[in-house]
């Protein structure tokens, strides 16, 4: 039997969800396997990251990679996807698969692990968004957690392309209550940005800023506050995603203090952008088109404040990019724009900056929020945290290294940066996946295919306070 390879990461400074620490990290195959004052075995790899925070690897629990959307597919696809992800300290992803066919799951799951076998370069696994919840495709939900998909999205909007309604939704929960899942939704009133959307047009309002006119703050609050309670009734654990606005994070508290199993994440862009983001001129407006929408800036500081105190608990990025071309379809119709930005390659950079810099967060809460929470909730069992026995998902982060967005810095498959023209005054130096070296200072040196998928445990359950 070959000695697997050994690698230390010396002089650093370890980041966990509870505490930093000065420490040594040695890595002996794909597992991390001492943490403290460490030795070199004989013949190990040395590296130097004196002056760095050394963290568990990022998770980005909510992706959209080769996403067919709208008559379109999303830019990034498995390979060039994860290498963003990897240059952005993303060593794992759990990206949505998208029943196709009205009967059944399971040819979604086959369609989506055939994009991406062969071509990650960091783990992966996936959810299952149900878009027809009739009893053949209920039934067909205990082999998808068979299959290690331990989590099931509804869309509460998108009327007539994926919106579930609320009898076949209680429907599902029910069921994943009983295999044990995790129901996730996205927590908009389908029914009245439809009628709004339609007014806007007919009143030929078509720029890229009635996107997030035609779905103001309460259909998110409204919607969150309905799948909260149907939660309760059931007794299925529920994960709201991307929640966007004070009101609908106070929904999720609320539900919580009641005892209610819900859960619930945001993602950098409504932590640092703004809905003055869809005003800006022609494509450059349409980039910034996503849903649940960009809100007012005063949203900023009682999200942030929600993520201090774990009401949402954890943060994503909604990764869906689309290129310039694929945004002008809607130049003259807001609701022909793809929805969704590209950001899986700047979470990192911009909550230690907005966050830990700013003084809202901690480093520790950082790795909290990005890592530890979601590997427990999402059942990676392996990942998110650095510890013997754990994988050894690695991000060694320069706080004192600068760098610039813009698309000669980024891995992204789309011809802009929408934080092009800032700069970043910390940046990833390595990323390892499994031990293996991924990112090293600016350039991706693992080749397509090392990532593989991960089969995920029950998700956790149980409300957080």
């Amino acid at each position: 039997m070959t000695e697997e390879h050994a690698t230390l990461l010396q002089g650093g400074r370890v980041v966990s969800a509870d505490g930093e620490y000065d420490a040594d990290v040695l890595i002996v195959g794909e597992k991390i396997a001492a943490v403290g004052e460490v030795e070199a075995p004989p013949g190990a790899t040395v590296i130097d990251v004196a002056g760095c925070r050394v963290m568990p690897g990022l998770i980005d629990n909510h992706t959209h990679l080769s996403m067919p959307f709208m008559g379109m597919m999303s830019s990034d696809d498995y390979n060039t996807g994860t290498q963003a992800a990897a240059a952005g300290g993303v060593t794992c992803l759990v990206d949505f698969a998208i029943q196709r066919e009205p009967d059944q799951l399971r040819s979604a799951l086959a369609e989506w692990q055939g994009r991406a076998d062969g071509a990650a370069h960091v783990d992966y696994g996936f959810h299952m968004a149900i878009t027809n919840a009739n009893e053949a495709t209920i039934d067909d939900m205990a082999a998808i957690v068979d299959a290690g998909v331990s989590s099931f999205k509804l869309f509460m909007a998108y009327k007539g392309e994926l919106m579930t309604r609320d009898d076949a939704m209680t429907a599902c929960m029910e069921r994943a209550r009983d295999l044990g899942a995790l129901t996730m939704v996205h927590a908009e009133n389908g029914d009245v940005v439809d009628l709004l959307v339609k007014r806007a047009l007919h009143a030929g309002q078509t720029d890229a800023i009635h996107h997030a006119l035609t779905r103001p703050e309460f259909v998110e609050a409204e919607a969150t506050s309905r799948a909260a309670r149907l939660s309760e009734y059931t007794g299925a654990s529920l994960f709201v995603v991307h929640v966007t606005c004070a009101a609908a994070a106070a929904e999720v508290q609320a539900a919580q203090q009641r005892g209610v199993p819900v859960s619930a994440e945001t993602c950098t862009q409504y932590l640092v952008n703004t809905i003055d983001d869809l005003r800006r001129p022609g494509v450059e407006g349409c980039r910034y088109i996503c849903s649940p929408p960009l809100r007012e800036a005063s949203n900023h500081e009682p999200l942030w404040d929600y993520v201090q105190r774990g009401i949402l608990e954890s943060v994503s990025t909604d990764h869906c990019p689309f290129t310039n071309e694929q945004k002008a379809r809607g130049l003259e119709n807001f609701s022909l724009v793809p929805n969704g930005l590209a950001a899986i390659q700047h979470r990192l950079a911009k909550l230690w900056d907005e966050g830990v810099v700013a003084g809202r967060i901690t480093p520790s809460q950082l790795v909290d929020r990005t890592s530890t929470t979601i590997a427990r909730r999402f059942g990676l069992e392996d990942k998110g945290a650095i510890a013997p026995g754990k994988d050894a998902d690695i991000v060694v982060f320069d706080p004192s290294a600068p760098r610039d967005y813009g698309t000669h810095t980024s891995f992204m498959n789309v011809d802009y940066d929408i934080y092009d023209g800032e700069t970043a005054s910390g940046s990833v130096r390595h990323t390892l996946s499994r031990g293996t070296m991924v990112y090293d200072q600016g350039k991706i040196v693992s080749e397509p295919g090392h990532g593989r998928f991960v089969a995920r445990a029950g998700a956790a359950v149980g409300a957080t306070a």
